[in-house]
């Protein structure tokens, strides 16, 4: 699958074009009719925040019989704030590839004033999103606008020629900023058929225009407004999904009719992909060589697939589809998601045990299982499990009626050992090319045990409120792999600082004095840190008194409650379990005057419970959070309200000491 999401593409071509700043040379040449149309249209009353907003976005798509396609796109913005000038809509952008070529781009700026300008294609930018990890021969055309100020109306108009490789499409009609009026027209050869599906907008049932010619028109979207802890934006967004049909049978594998149809046509596209070679059977021998035990073969190979084939795509044409095959991957040493998959599966095979291919996106909530679509931007393997390893020492399977017992496993994520799965994958929909075709199955949401926490403290408080204390963390699972993958992508120099600026979130005048991390490189191991921070200024007087937080350090608070009503759900990460276990000594001469209450508090996603005892002249603080469940409606918001007013009620909780006379 292509690593360069739609999103990813765009954000790089503006950010290119207006890092180049080149200002195109622009003339005064009468902007297009539709164009003048659009910029009479009145700004939505209700903009809030926007920089700009869409008075025009009209697509018409044309397929050809033998299966060509031409899109023409007009898109028509107005500016409202200057920030504009550093976002997607200071720049009008097309993509050409090999099997995509621009026939027609042209941009116009109205200024205000009335006063009209052109920029052509020839003084467009090409950029490309090739990088040290992806080639590709998908590029981008950008002009920037000129004088895309405040009350300007800037639009673009551009022609494609395609030639898919697959016939679906998707038409996102709402956007992060409002839309006044967005338009689809289809035209379809004689004999052509089609299929729509809604997602987060009512139905629209298309209007005739003309023969084999439907149109879709949605006006006045809200901007789809970004909120803290929310799903992915095209998860949420208004959009509409659409498949062709060919009329002749041969061409029909290019549409994706079901999702068995579309694991036998990858299957038949992937058939000679995971060929062994020589080279291939001696590692596989030679990595398993004295292991019996069938888990500990297929860990070895998998941490050679993870750790030494380097990450690198090259996607050209289908390559964005197509994995290389496992003797070239074996021998260069790179490959993308795909390739990995394709080498660990030939590796496998070689032990005796097989898998299979899984598409899946790399954010939930995408997939429509009524909707079989090969829009997926990841590969990873689902491995059927020998009958000897028993189902319950490793937690990413799913027993299936006709594969047994698979286990997923993500070669491309080299912090996450086999038996886990990265947390974005979990609770989601992943295409299993099965020997039969396609299976879509969902993933397993990982028990909250799975991915623990544990955090001590000994700590000892002055009279004049310094805080000196030794901390120990214990990580598995998730917390460990976040951790790890921050460590390491740090200089070794430079970890000091990943611990201080976790501590920078809990205290204030702080100094960091001793740090050590343990089983950083073995991934398949508890992740341990330990560390002594001194904090002048913790406990703050008054008087004869001593004020003082018990939750020294580490947050669980969530403030995507806080302010305005939602309009999305909230999406945790994963399921965890994490608990602090604090002992502070109180100063000399120090009593307890008033201690936080004890705090236990559920709701059907997840559990919170925290209390602060005294034994002696020590303060004893535990806590545990536990979320169980990740995806909240937004029906259910309430239910979850209270749950984390409660933590963060609790982590601003104080303990008062008195100076005992």
């Amino acid at each position: 699958m292509r690593a360069t999401t739609s999103v990813y593409r765009l954000r790089f071509a503006v950010a290119a074009a207006l890092m180049l700043g080149i200002m195109p040379n622009a003339r005064g040449d009468s902007a297009p009719d539709w164009l003048r149309t659009a910029a009479q249209e009145k700004t939505p009353a209700d903009v809030k925040n926007a920089v700009a907003v869409v008075l025009l976005d009209d697509q018409v798509i044309t397929i050809k019989d033998k299966g060509d396609v031409e899109v023409r796109l007009r898109r028509a913005y107005r500016i409202l704030r200057p920030e504009a000038r550093d976002t997607e809509y200071a720049v009008a952008h097309v993509e050409f590839s090999n099997d995509t070529k621009i026939s027609y781009f042209k941009a116009w700026t109205i200024m205000p004033n009335g006063h009209e300008i052109e920029v052509k294609e020839k003084d467009a930018v090409e950029v490309g999103i090739s990088s040290f990890e992806v080639y590709s021969d998908l590029r981008t055309k950008a002009i920037k606008f000129p004088e895309a100020n405040p009350g300007s109306v800037v639009g673009f108009e551009s022609v494609q020629k395609q030639r898919p490789y697959v016939f679906e499409d998707a038409w996102y009609f709402q956007k992060a900023v409002p839309v006044r009026r967005s338009r689809l027209v289809l035209q379809l050869p004689p004999g052509w058929e089609f299929r729509t599906i809604w997602a987060n907008h009512p139905e629209q049932k298309p209007e005739t225009i003309g023969v084999n010619q439907y149109a879709w028109e949605v006006t006045d979207s809200p901007a789809v407004e970004i909120e803290p802890a929310m799903p992915p934006w095209n998860a949420v967004a208004g959009h509409m999904g659409i498949k062709y049909y060919p009329r002749d049978p041969a061409m029909r594998s290019r549409t994706t009719g079901t999702w068995k149809d579309i694991g036998l046509w990858y299957n038949e596209l992937t058939a000679s992909t995971r060929t062994i070679s020589p080279g291939i059977q001696q590692k596989a021998s030679e990595l398993t060589a004295g292991l019996t035990d069938p888990i500990a073969k297929m860990k070895a190979l998998a941490e050679f697939t993870q750790r030494q084939i380097r990450y690198a795509a090259i996607e050209v044409g289908i390559g964005g589809v197509l994995p290389h095959p496992a003797p070239d991957v074996f021998v260069h040493r790179y490959g993308d998601c795909k390739d990995k998959a394709t080498l660990l599966s030939a590796m496998l095979h070689v032990i005796g045990i097989e898998s299979y291919y899984v598409s899946i996106d790399t954010e939930r909530g995408l997939v429509q299982p009524d909707f079989p679509s090969m829009q997926f931007d990841h590969v990873i393997l689902a491995i059927r499990l020998p009958e000897s390893v028993p189902d319950n020492v490793l937690y990413a399977v799913v027993k299936d009626p006709e594969l047994g017992l698979l286990l997923f496993f993500d070669p491309t994520e080299e912090y996450v050992p086999l038996g886990y799965l990265p947390w974005e994958l979990q609770n989601n929909y992943g295409l299993v090319f099965g020997p039969k075709g396609g299976e879509l199955m969902k993933l397993p949401l990982l028990p909250a045990p799975t991915n623990r926490l544990l955090r001590t403290g000994t700590v000892t408080l002055t009279a004049s409120g310094k805080l000196d204390g030794a901390f120990q963390e214990v990580s598995w699972g998730g917390p460990a792999q976040d951790k790890r993958a921050q460590m390491l992508l740090a200089p070794p120099a430079q970890r000091r600082k990943v611990i201080e600026s976790f501590l920078g979130n809990s205290l204030s005048d702080f100094t960091l004095t001793k740090a050590s991390v343990g089983n950083l490189e073995l991934y398949d191991q508890s992740l341990t840190l330990e560390y002594r921070v001194v904090a002048d200024s913790y406990a703050k007087a008054a008087g004869n008194l001593l004020i003082l937080r018990p939750r020294v350090v580490g947050s669980k608070q969530w403030s995507i409650l806080s302010g305005k009503p939602r309009k999305y759900p909230i999406e945790f990460p994963e399921a965890t379990r994490q608990d602090d276990v604090f002992d502070i000594t109180l100063p000399d001469g120090y009593v307890v005057d008033e201690l936080p209450k004890p705090v236990n508090v559920e709701c059907p996603y997840g559990s919170y419970k925290s209390q602060v005892q005294m034994s002696g002249n020590t303060l004893h603080y535990t806590r545990t959070y536990e979320i169980k469940d990740v995806y909240v409606p937004t029906e259910k918001l309430d239910e979850v309200k209270g749950f984390l007013n409660q933590i963060a009620a609790d982590e601003r909780a104080s303990a008062v000491l008195r100076r005992a006379n």
